[in-house]
């Protein structure tokens, strides 16, 4: 096998701590609408992550990629691994072919609840390597560009809906990394919005324009 994102995003339901925390500090870099406290905390982060080189975010990669080969090893499931940098943080996924694609879906869930807890253990693989917190992205099977898409399309219809009608619409939960793209896309339509709820229903709310 050859070695190969404010999200926001999944919500992973009963995640551990450490896990909890990094997807916090996922929401508060989407740009979200955060309590003080927590924006302060995941604002360090941030600019903790943003000190990274290339370098040790490419050595995120080659650890998580170890972590992934020995994991398919031992589930006797064909993949490769592929490793990039993009938007400061390690990306790494695994694709195949049609043949397993199959094989591989199984590693993301109905709704990528598997994947985000996949991505949670990898993280925690990488950190327990290098000893700092990974903000690695996984994604298995092409699945979280899939979603980005179907995404991009559901809000941009909602951001036209809002400024139809003047209201305020809230869509369905999604992760930190799905409301990061709603997020943008709203921004990009020159509206706000502001994530609501607690995980697992923490959804995204798009407000209209103020007059």
């Amino acid at each position: 096998m050859e070695s190969g994102e404010q999200a926001e995003a999944v919500s992973v339901q009963d995640r551990p701590e450490d896990a909890q925390a990094s997807a916090a500090a996922e929401e508060s870099a989407a740009g979200e609408t955060a309590e003080s406290a927590d924006g302060a905390a995941a604002g360090a982060k941030k600019a903790s992550r943003s000190r990274a080189s290339i370098k040790d975010l490419e050595e995120e990669g080659e650890v998580a990629a170890d972590y992934l080969e020995e994991f398919l090893d031992i589930v006797d499931v064909d993949g490769d691994i592929d490793i990039d940098v993009e938007n400061g943080r390690a990306s790494v996924a695994i694709v195949g072919d049609s043949g397993n694609e199959r094989a591989l879906r199984r590693f993301v869930g109905g709704s990528g609840e598997v994947l985000e807890a996949l991505q949670e253990l990898t993280r925690l693989a990488v950190q327990a390597n290098t000893g700092e917190r990974s903000r690695l992205m996984l994604d298995v099977a092409g699945y979280r560009a899939q979603r980005r898409a179907q995404l991009t399309e559901k809000a941009t219809k909602v951001c036209q809906q809002v400024k139809s009608s003047g209201k305020s619409v809230a869509m369905e939960p999604m992760s930190a990394f799905e409301r990061k793209i709603v997020h943008d896309v709203v921004a990009e339509a020159g509206l706000t919005s502001e994530s609501e709820g607690v995980d697992p229903n923490r959804h995204v709310v798009v407000l209209p324009a103020e007059s």
